[in-house]
């Protein structure tokens, strides 16, 4: 048993770099990892919903050839490592659904860019996890099947629209899970299931034939138990070294409390600003202000809804009986865009960014809470929060989307519990600065110290 390391536990919870350093002594073999992948989705998939196709025979094919690997010194940086696949990415010979129901039968062709790079890495693919349709919701719900449930509270979401990835690296039925985060897909089910979830600065990690959705802002990234385990992902994905490098003290970081005066829960409130008081005790000058970012709606809204318009406003005349209430809705406000409307968002996309870049110039770094609750019970989206009318649509969880209307790199860093739930403060840097949030993130995180024993315990096997 490596030094360190809960003899009881499994190695789909070992750090990554615990699990390819004890491949590499030939302590446990990735064949005997891969089985016990599959049996514990045999077990614990049932109550989650966190997969919806499962990729047992390639896994194992993968898991056969990293033995090999090790033994002729070949191994890559992810080999005989499980990652689960956001159902969003294709897999050559595996169904890509979208999380729709129109699509329950697509098998992909070929690997799109990301999947190629990973698979050259070395990484075992656990199967296809649960995504809102075609990543259009901060849920994970679609028509496929049952809601994803979160490893935390099975009756309770994870998040969304990466909720099946969150729930299958938190759950230990993965150890790292590939996301995707257009408005916040990464950083809410990381939030809300206890793990680390980090978004790149958009256009960092090209996924070269991949699907089509929330194209100015989605990001490729992952899902993970901590920030070594996110940074080899990285490497892998965005193709360049992040070694944790020392960000010293003296930063300067912007703390804003409630991001355009949102409603937060008041245990959310009190743990995130408790929280970054350990920004203070690592040296750092924090400064409560507010943040320049109150029109962000006016370009998302419009350019997510052109997106899903122009390529599948065909389904509202094909299929509309076999698309979510959310995607429908989705497609009947795009029909009424305009060609000046959809300018203007994209005019405005231009002036948010150069506007976030000036506020950044001051800055070294912004925190504010990932979201404004604990994750809330499944089909059950909060419409007050601590006394006051929310949005259903965005009431829990209007802290991310503006960053992806930035184009900043974005982590949430689990920071503590609220009512026995996990929640994240989110850590945001200028564009190109993702070596920043990278290494803030992992001071926290070895400052916060958060222990999941309780959830762990409840996914152990015998």
């Amino acid at each position: 048993m490596p030094d360190g390391i809960d003899p009881g536990a499994s190695p789909l919870f070992w750090p990554v770099a615990t699990l390819t350093a004890a491949y590499g002594r030939g302590d446990v073999s990735p064949v005997d990892v891969a089985e016990q992948v599959i049996a514990r989705i045999d077990r614990f998939n049932p109550a989650l919903s966190a997969y919806l196709t499962r990729t047992d025979d390639q896994m194992r094919a993968q898991a056969t050839a990293a033995e090999r690997a090790y033994r002729d010194g070949t191994a890559g940086p992810l080999s005989g490592v499980p990652v689960s696949i956001k159902d969003t990415f294709a897999v050559s010979g595996v169904r890509t659904t979208y999380g729709s129901h129109f699509y329950r039968d697509n098998i992909s062709d070929d690997d799109s860019g990301l999947i190629q790079r990973l698979r050259a890495a070395g990484a075992m693919f656990t199967g296809k996890t649960n995504t809102a349709e075609f990543g259009q919701s901060a849920t994970t719900d679609n028509r496929l099947g049952p809601d994803t449930a979160n490893p935390w509270d099975t009756a309770r979401t994870p998040g969304g629209s990466s909720g099946g990835g969150a729930a299958s690296v938190a759950a230990g039925l993965a150890t790292l899970g590939l996301g995707a985060d257009g408005g916040g897909s990464i950083r809410i089910p990381a939030a809300f299931s206890g793990l680390f979830g980090f978004k790149p600065t958009h256009g960092l990690c090209a996924d070269e034939n991949g699907s089509v959705a929330m194209t100015e802002f989605v990001c490729p990234g992952p899902l993970a138990r901590n920030v070594d385990d996110a940074r080899v992902f990285m490497e892998v994905i965005a193709e360049q070294s992040l070694a944790r490098q020392s960000v010293g003290k003296n930063l300067k970081i912007a703390w804003c409390a409630a991001p355009e005066g949102r409603a937060v829960d008041p245990g959310v409130a009190a743990a995130t600003a408790a929280a970054v008081l350990k920004l203070q005790d690592l040296g750092h000058e924090v400064v409560e202000t507010d943040l320049p970012i109150g029109d962000w709606k006016d370009v998302f809204g419009p350019l997510v809804l052109a997106v899903e318009g122009r390529e599948r406003g065909h389904l509202l005349d094909e299929a509309p009986d076999m698309l979510t209430d959310y995607e429908r809705v989705s497609l009947e406000a795009a029909k009424s865009l305009t060609p000046e409307g959809v300018q203007t968002a994209a005019r405005g996309l231009e002036d948010f960014r150069d506007r976030l870049d000036r506020f950044l110039a001051d800055f070294d770094a912004i925190v504010t809470p990932a979201t404004a609750t604990p994750a809330f019970p499944l089909g059950q989206r909060p419409e007050i929060i601590d006394g006051r009318q929310v949005s259903e649509l965005w009431g829990a969880v209007p802290f991310t989307a503006p960053f992806n209307v930035a184009g900043t790199p974005g982590a949430s860093v689990p920071c503590g519990l609220v009512d026995g739930l996990p929640i994240g403060l989110q850590v945001i840097a200028g564009r190109g600065r993702d070596q920043l949030v990278l290494d803030l993130s992992e001071d926290l995180e070895e400052a916060f110290a958060f222990d999941d024993t309780i959830m762990r315990r409840r996914w152990a096997t015998p």
